[in-house]
């Protein structure tokens, strides 16, 4: 075979339209001494040629090469994907196993980072009460402003929404019984000892967490960091603490809210469904309704924000220098923060459901 011209990539894609079973059986060399122009594309050509040959059991040489041709030719060669012979083999029980065990083993020593960050976390924060003047307090306040403040809106329409659903559903099965009345019961419990709070962490957690980890992921990337460390500052005290403790303080007050709003979009639709009256909801909601209902709910606030923030911060440390591992640590931080939340909520159900509150 004898090559002259050009053999570029829109060439090559002409060669192969025109023949694109080629008989290299009895080819036994290429000459492109005569080639002006030879791209990448046409170094595959010839590279393809060869493997082809050697297919059905003959060699090929590509003779004719300048020092830069075969520079070219050598390195697409080396490149060229592996044969089909190659190919992975399917996955035997052994395999599934190993995948299985590797991933349990990255998941306790996920965990056990989590636990020395959290370690990590109350320490510094044992120091800071040691020595209130390390406390940015500043900070503290930005933080409590862009998780409580502004978050008040969304928290609010979420909570006054499902005491409407509460109240809806509720009322269309307990009519059939003639016992309408009861949905006082059912939405103030509902609301102010699971729901309430629960969705409540759950947007925060999709909502702060993720911004704890793109932000703190941000500076990971840009290495202001390891600025930080190289100038004698503490990341944690500076960046991770004032968003613990906003958390921890602005996640109760949501929750009140939460709460309040899901009471009247429940008496609302109770009213409008039902005919129950705001006094009488009122009435039935104070005389049945136990303290402890929303005292359950307010316990569970400060651990839902320490396991958000603790999550959020420890996976924006995690980011590596490119983007892709922050968006990929983002959405680990919402999906586990998200998972540890409703795990806790569970265990509290089970330990308040032991000791009868």
């Amino acid at each position: 075979m004898v090559l002259s011209g050009r053999l570029l990539i829109d060439t090559v894609e002409q060669l192969i339209a025109r023949n694109p079973s080629p008989e290299v059986g009895e080819l036994t060399d290429i000459d492109i001494s005569a080639l002006s122009q030879l791209d990448t594309a046409g170094a595959w050509f010839l590279v393809d040629r060869q493997k082809t040959a050697a297919g059905l059991g003959r060699e090929v040489a590509i003779t004719g090469a300048n020092d830069a041709q075969e520079q070219m030719i050598d390195t697409v060669r080396q490149n060229m994907p592996p044969e089909d012979s190659d190919a992975a083999k399917p996955s035997s029980l052994s395999d599934h196993l190993e995948a299985y065990g590797r991933k349990v083993v990255g998941g306790l020593r996920m965990t056990a980072e989590l636990v020395s960050f959290l370690g990590q976390v109350i320490a510094t924060l044992g120091v800071i009460i040691r020595h209130p003047s390390r406390l940015r307090l500043t900070s503290v306040v930005h933080h409590c402003q862009e998780i409580g403040v502004n978050a008040v809106p969304i928290v609010a329409l979420m909570a006054f929404l499902i005491g409407v659903v509460l109240a809806f559903q509720g009322s269309a099965q307990l009519r059939q019984f003639g016992a309408e009345v009861f949905v006082v019961d059912l939405i103030a419990i509902s609301i102010l000892r699971e729901l309430g709070i629960l969705l409540t962490a759950i947007i925060v957690a999709g909502r702060s967490g993720s911004a704890f980890t793109a932000a703190i992921g941000s500076m990971k990337m840009r290495e202001e960091i390891d600025a930080m460390r190289t100038l004698g500052l503490d990341p944690v005290t500076i960046l991770v603490v004032p968003r613990v403790l906003a958390l921890i303080l602005m996640l109760p007050a949501l929750g009140f809210i939460a709460d309040i709003s899901g009471l009247i979009g429940g008496a609302l639709m109770s009213w409008i469904e039902l005919g129950v009256s705001p006094a009488v909801f009122q009435t039935r909601l104070v005389s049945n309704t136990d303290v402890w209902h929303f005292g359950v709910g307010m316990i569970k606030a400060p651990f839902f924000a320490l396991i958000i923030g603790i999550i959020g911060c420890y996976e924006g440390m995690k980011v590596g220098g490119n983007a892709e591992s922050l968006g990929r640590l983002t959405s680990a931080s919402v999906v586990l923060s998200i998972f540890m939340v409703i795990v806790m909520d569970a265990l509290f159900s089970v330990f308040f459901a032991v000791v009868g509150v």
